[in-house]
């Protein structure tokens, strides 16, 4: 009962964010008395009040780029995702970081705030001029965006870094017991990743940033880590809750847990597999399973781990590997692990092919084999989610600057924000940040990507600027 009350409040407050952009976005086209505007008002005022009435108050804020309400960060879906990101633009607009509904609100009130809202966009002190004109609406309070300390970015970041490499050092653990043929436990592997669950929801882009970071020495290890994140990730985005988030982090964690009966000098081979070093490697599969099934404390999730093992390479099509007889629909889990896995096994370098790939041309393969490799919905939310420009992409611009892609832009998947790191001299620079939606007073963009380029070729270590 209580889940689905929680739900319930959750499904409030994302309407009620959505809502707001609805009303904004018809004010601009029409007169604030229009039915239209009235009618998006009234509706506002009914889902606002309701949350109210159960919770007390009603608090809206904008945490970089995500909103939150009543402290809890909500999540999109695509339809909602166009309306999302203009209203974090205007509020980005206008400074403006909160807003908090201390009692019930009528349509009047609303009415007021839109057209203050409206005309501070105008002024060359937006926030000052919104705060004036709400100055005699009472059961409303604006804030300015809440800003990071330096100091607590850094610890965020380095408690980023710790996870992902705790989660790397587990992993290598529990694989190597397994191998040596001891009993393990899956309750440590549970708040692994119930750790990166958290940071996910909270850190999003800076953990997808440390997928992009390759070159690890012991890739299987880093790869499953990769592949539990981007699957959590993706996860998140579709709205899963977050024991289930907890549940998918988990097989995707062991998804390649069959690679322990395969031996390391065929595994680090640094050339190409023969044909019976291939049929080893595609045994995999069905290695996983049975080491999954001996774990200690089986359960739901165990069984769940052990289907998604043996099924991430039979693809959405089940042209894949291994073959069964009768096919019928693969696991859920199975077809975002599955999109997770040929992701960052194509951009990583100790990989079959040997050669990592940059994430633009990784996409644009995976676009490929859409209904074929990968389930096609699934891959639509996972391009949107790692941008068509992944973070991490070296880039260069059309001004002749160099950068890494730094942050991804959802509404605008080719005009991410960019931390440049070779200026348009020629010059290596301590790294500033340009966001390509800028445009100049003509309307033209200040900056585009050219192409994408080879970071080793220009000696570039990612993990230098990412971390």
């Amino acid at each position: 009962m209580a889940d689905k009350e929680e739900k319930e409040v959750i499904k409030s407050a994302k309407d009620i964010v959505n809502q707001l952009a609805v009303i904004i976005k018809t004010a601009h086209f029409h007169d604030p008395g229009n039915v239209a505007v009235v009618t998006a008002i009234d509706r506002f005022v009914a889902l606002a009040n309701s949350l109210i009435a159960s919770e007390g108050t009603l608090v809206l804020e904008l945490i970089g780029e995500f909103f939150y309400v009543n402290g809890t960060r909500i999540k999109y879906s695509l339809e909602y995702l166009l309306n999302f990101d203009f209203l974090g633009r205007e509020f980005k607009k206008r400074e403006l970081g909160s807003i908090i509904f201390r009692n019930a609100i009528k349509p009047a009130d609303i009415q007021a705030f839109l057209k203050a809202f409206i005309a501070s966009a105008f002024s060359q002190n937006p926030f000052e001029t919104l705060t004036e004109n709400l100055a005699d609406v009472d059961c409303l309070i604006i804030g300015k965006p809440k800003k990071l300390k330096e100091e607590g970015e850094f610890d965020v970041r380095r408690m980023v870094k710790k996870t992902y490499f705790n989660a790397a050092s587990y992993t290598k653990g529990i694989m190597n017991r397994i191998k040596s043929g001891e009993k393990v436990s899956i309750k440590k592997a549970k708040r692994v990743v119930e750790s990166m669950v958290d940071l996910i929801l909270e850190e999003e882009e800076l953990l997808l940033g440390m997928t992009a970071i390759k070159g690890h020495d012991e890739y299987t290890y880093y790869h499953s880590v990769n592949v539990s994140i981007l699957s959590v990730a993706l996860g998140q985005r579709l709205g899963l809750s977050r024991k289930s988030l907890t549940e998918l982090g988990l097989v995707a964690l062991f998804h390649d847990m069959g690679k322990i009966e395969i031996p390391d000098e065929i595994l680090n081979k640094p050339t190409n597999f023969t044909e019976d070093e291939w049929r080893l490697i595609r045994r995999h599969p069905f290695w996983g399973v049975r080491a999954i099934l001996r774990l200690k404390g089986l359960d739901a999730t165990a069984i769940r781990s052990a289907i998604v093992a043996f099924e991430h390479h039979m693809h959405y099509d089940f042209s894949g590997y291994p073959k069964v007889r009768r096919p019928s629909e693969l696991d859920f889990y199975s077809k975002i692990v599955s999109l997770a896995d040929q992701y960052d096994a194509m951009t990583s370098s100790r990989v079959y092919s040997r050669i990592p790939m940059s994430p633009d041309k990784a996409l644009s393969i995976m676009m490929e084999r859409t209904g074929t490799q990968l389930d096609p919905l699934l891959f639509t939310f996972f391009i949107n989610m790692v941008g068509v420009f992944p973070i991490g992409t070296l880039v260069i611009l059309d001004t002749k600057e160099l950068g890494l892609v730094y942050k991804s832009n959802s509404l605008f998947p080719d005009r991410p924000r960019v931390l440049v790191i070779i200026d348009s001299k020629g010059s290596r620079v301590e790294g500033y940040v340009v966001d390509l939606t800028e445009k100049d007073a003509g309307g033209k963009y200040l900056r585009t990507i050219l192409k994408t380029m080879d970071p080793n070729k220009y000696k570039i270590n990612l993990a230098e600027y990412l971390l």
